[in-house]
């Protein structure tokens, strides 16, 4: 069983070569429970047996929604696969309407939960999806089936002969999920990945991360309802890590120190927000220490790989992770050995700062249509270049369009969008995915990522800003959290900030002046708003006369997820975002409303 063709080959691959007594691993109830290879495998066939028995058919659509990752989810993708059905993973917070917009898009018919939050959502729109004819959840829930019902259905092995005639039926190129991304805009769309789509970018991704075989654990807890984390979970498998499920976002920090593991992914905002925690507790300290921080900081922001700052930096840097980032290393558990950074532009001072701590971050680039790597860092062989998103993968082939649009083709493509031809042939052209990404590859084949073709705008004056760009220099600033760069068809870019609350408190309290209770209050206030100007001039430096943000307002609100401002990947919806703040906008470029 040495070649892998589909999804749920890869149990069995590891069965054969690793055989784990911790493959998966959650925690419940204060206990940290393994699932061995064998046992994933044995009630993956049970949940087959127990689907087709409920009669569910190939090709048939079952939902998975849950608020975390945990054994439960692995065991019953690979048992919906199994029987030649697809699985619709959905991400548990959008609207109900979404919910309801998917699971009739898809006509799923049986649906998995994790949690009472997630069923009430559904048991609000079951009576407007017809298609779906029951749902079992993984927590023990009154008035819902559990999971282990199923699990007790498929005991009956009589059902097995028909879970191995399906499964000998399935090929490499046949759906295997669909995946609805959220986009910035509009209706949720459905893509389509078949089997070889992902197991090729799970197989093909493991030339770039540095972990040893069979012997390494990860963390995991970026939603595994998007392909990012799902694929690393399938790549996990083929090289026999043990896969250690975080309890929730809040506790990252007691389970790194649980479990140690050598390997996690990332998302730029998360590394952001360990990065300001800190600064805040570098910047408490007093005297010799406070200065021994500040240094090793300023040593960490002229990281350069390979030695090529010269003996001298090499040498102090030595000392500084002995005195400093040890203790950064260890607050990350002490054994990190790669964090894979993805779904947005990581800050090139964040990946100088934790590489030059020996916290080795190696950004890299893809998209759902993408299965979803199409370039990766890697420390190794000097395939690791700051700024960039590593060097392409094996069997990829990217082009740059005229207008610098990132061209891809690979077994990593997309089948389509689900129900979607027209959609479809509009990126798909030739074989080749367009990304709406714009970029370029440097002359040692570093792909560099500038802007999203779709954000770029034009000012009255006729010229060209990519906010993103613009946007991640600012976010550097501490006093912001987040920030949207507008101006498309107007005199000259402008800006929305969205402050970072709790540093500004912090900094009102060290310099000694009252700055309001509320947010209403604290975004008025004069000293403030003098000194985000400030904050804004110093970053605009870098940026020609027709890039740099000429005015801005402050929100008073918390830009999130559930309020709409950002998509489930923490992107911003800039339609929405602007629509939120018209009084904003119409304020800034005086129009009249």
């Amino acid at each position: 069983m040495s070649s892998i063709k589909r999804l749920f080959d890869f149990p069995y691959y590891q069965l054969e070569n690793y055989n784990l007594e911790k493959s998966l691993v959650s925690k419940k109830e204060g206990k940290w429970i393994a699932t061995s290879t064998q046992e994933y495998i044995d009630k993956a066939n049970a949940i087959s047996r127990g689907l087709i028995q409920l009669g569910v058919q190939p090709n048939d659509k079952v939902a998975i929604i849950s608020m975390t990752n945990r054994t439960e989810w692995n065991i019953c993708d690979i048992g919906i696969l199994q029987t030649g059905a697809q699985d619709v993973p959905i991400y548990p917070t959008i609207s109900q309407e979404d919910y309801a917009y998917i699971l009739n898009h898809s006509q799923s018919v049986y649906c998995f939960v994790s949690c009472e939050f997630v069923l009430e959502k559904i048991n609000n729109i079951k009576d407007q999806v017809p298609s779906l004819k029951g749902v079992y959840s993984f927590d023990t829930i009154a008035g819902c089936h559990h999971w282990e019902k199923l699990l007790a259905l498929g005991k009956d092995e009589s059902y097995q002969d028909e879970v191995e005639k399906r499964k000998q039926n399935i090929k490499e190129l046949d759906l295997a999920t669909i995946i609805y991304t959220s986009g910035t805009t509009g209706k949720p769309k459905g893509v389509m990945l078949s089997h070889k789509n992902i197991v090729s970018n799970a197989i093909n991704s493991t030339h770039r991360i540095p972990f040893e075989l069979g012997k390494s654990k990860a963390l995991s807890f970026l939603p595994v309802c998007h392909i990012y984390e799902r694929m690393l979970l399938y790549m996990y498998q083929y090289c026999g890590v043990s896969i250690h499920f975080a309890e929730s976002l809040e506790t990252i920090s007691d389970n790194l120190q649980e479990i140690k593991p050598q390997v996690m992914t990332a998302v730029p905002r998360l590394l952001e927000k360990i990065y300001d925690k800190i600064y805040a507790k570098g910047a408490d300290l007093k005297g010799i220490k406070k200065k021994l921080f500040f240094w090793a900081i300023e040593l960490g922001l002229n990281y350069k790989p390979y030695g090529e700052n010269g003996w001298w930096y090499e040498f102090q840097l030595k000392i500084a992770r002995k005195l400093i980032f040890s203790k950064w290393r260890a607050a990350l558990g002490g054994e990190l050995e790669v964090v894979a950074s993805g779904s947005a532009a990581l800050q090139t001072r964040l990946a100088k700062v934790f590489n030059a701590a020996g916290i080795p971050i190696m950004e890299g680039y893809g998209l759902t249509e993408t299965s979803p790597v199409v370039s990766v860092n890697d420390m190794r062989n000097k395939h690791f270049r700051i700024g960039s998103v590593g060097k392409i993968i094996k069997d990829t082939e990217v082009k740059i369009a005229s207008d610098g649009e990132i061209l891809v083709k690979g077994p990593q493509v997309m089948m389509g969008y689900y129900k979607d031809e027209e959609l479809t042939n509009k990126v798909i052209k030739n074989d080749f995915f367009h990304t709406g990404d714009i970029g370029e590859i440097d002359q040692d084949g570093f792909l560099k990522i500038t802007d999203r073709k779709k954000e770029m705008f034009k000012t009255s004056g006729g010229k060209y800003v990519a906010p993103q760009v613009v946007e991640n220099a600012m976010k550097e600033s501490f006093f912001i959290e987040q920030i949207m760069v507008i101006g498309d068809g107007e005199k000259m870019p402008a800006a929305f900030i969205q402050l970072n609350f709790d540093f500004v408190k912090d900094w009102a309290k060290r310099k000694g002046f009252e700055i309001g209770t509320n947010a209403e209050e604290i975004i008025k206030n004069p000293r403030l708003l003098d000194r985000i100007q400030k904050e804004i001039d110093n970053h605009n430096k870098q940026f020609g006369n027709w890039e740099k943000v000429k005015k801005f307002e402050l929100t008073p609100d918390i830009w999130s997820i559930e309020s709409g401002h950002l998509t489930p990947t923490m992107k911003l919806k800039r339609k929405v975002i602007k629509e939120k703040y018209a009084i904003l906008y119409n304020r800034i470029y005086s129009h009249n409303s």
